[in-house]
């Protein structure tokens, strides 16, 4: 384990954002922007983020009509220009169905041209549509990420590489370029809640981020156990070892302003994708229960998400949580109050509060 990885640990909470950069008609109005236009939505809503303060903003990667962010290492590049703090990341890079030689040199582009704040969620993906789109077969699934994620820690870890594997060419003594200016490049693993990419996190010795977003927080407990058992058992400090909660959410003045404004959006985004995949739709009261402080999304005023976080934190001292602020399509500036309120009135009052436990550890909050 580097010092570097020690000292992250080490650090504030951290608290940031991610987005999928929708592009679906707004659920009220039934008006759609262009792609253009949510574009420069998202880099004023990035730069907000820094200004506030907030530590890390993310970019998900989708292939789809109603996505924007095919290519987030693009968008973030030009948030790089425009920021000066916050740090850049995949939020997931769908590792499967890219080259990990690839990946890794555009993300250690970004990390130059943002003076070292990028970063790598890899994981599987939660749509499938990139692997026929690169020609992936999708039984190959786990074994591809599986193989591609080996290749992309040796890569980060050898400026020239040899490899042989089952879905890669092989690779003899080549170099990889550029090097990134962090000396190791942050690879998270984003673990959508199975047992297997726990371990597969864990055993690797790579940080986890969990995504969260239904359900009750205690359940996913016995997650960040495996993971830290695992760790220990494959000789990984799992203290050393951040722990990410990636979670749905909206924030305004008041809990009801929040529901009242989240919604109509998360209900015809998670329908929609319900209808997908045979689910049910999605029920007011769903929504309002899933609200609680014992539910799985952050909806609320200030107070209620800072109760919230802190909860959370009772369960899984993690080191990180990220919140997706547009599941939809959210009115522009709604969407840039919360990230006001989320950096200037939650996340000081969770860095105080969490530093305080770090200081003095309470084993009800281990």
């Amino acid at each position: 384990m580097t010092n570097e990885t020690l000292s992250t640990v080490s650090k504030p909470f951290e608290i940031g954002l991610y987005s999928f950069v929708e592009l679906t008609p707004d659920p009220l109005t039934g008006k759609k922007i262009s792609a253009a236009e949510r574009v420069r939505d998202l880099m004023e809503e990035i730069e907000l983020a820094d200004q506030v303060g907030l530590d890390v903003y993310g970019l998900g990667e989708h292939h789809r009509e109603d996505f924007v962010s095919s290519a987030p290492e693009v968008l973030l590049a030009a948030a790089a220009s425009r920021t000066k703090n916050i740090r850049l990341t995949s939020a997931v890079t769908v590792l499967s169905s890219d080259d990990p030689v690839r990946v890794f040199q555009r993300f250690a582009s970004l990390d130059l041209v943002s003076g070292g704040r990028a970063e790598i969620i890899a994981g599987r993906g939660s749509f499938i549509e990139s692997f026929p789109l690169f020609g992936y077969d999708l039984h190959d699934y786990d074994d591809l990420f599986s193989e591609k994620l080996d290749l992309l820690i040796k890569i980060r870890e050898n400026t020239k590489v040899t490899w042989r594997s089952k879905h890669r060419a092989a690779m003899d003594n080549l170099g990889v370029y550029p090097r990134p200016i962090q000396e190791e490049l942050p690879i998270w693993v984003g673990v959508g809640g199975t047992p297997e990419s726990v371990v597969r996190a864990a055993s690797k010795g790579l940080p986890m981020a969990l995504a969260i977003i239904g359900g009750m927080p205690e359940q996913f407990g016995p997650y960040v156990d495996l993971y830290r058992q695992v760790a220990a058992e494959y000789g990984h400090d799992p203290a050393a070892l951040p722990l990410s909660v990636n979670s749905h959410g909206f924030i305004a003045d008041t809990k009801q302003e929040a529901i009242e404004l989240s919604f109509p959006s998360v209900q015809a985004a998670m329908n929609k994708i319900g209808r997908e995949r045979g689910g049910s739709p999605m029920r007011r009261e769903q929504y309002e229960a899933s609200a609680t402080v014992r539910g799985a999304n952050f909806v609320g005023s200030p107070d209620e998400i800072i109760e919230k976080i802190l909860f959370q934190h009772s369960i899984f001292n993690h080191q990180r949580l990220l919140l997706q602020l547009s599941v939809g399509t959210m009115p522009h500036d709604k969407l840039m109050h919360a990230i006001e309120l989320l950096g200037t009135k939650v996340a000081p009052v969770v860095r105080e509060e969490i530093a305080k436990r770090v200081a003095a550890p309470n084993p009800q909050n281990v």
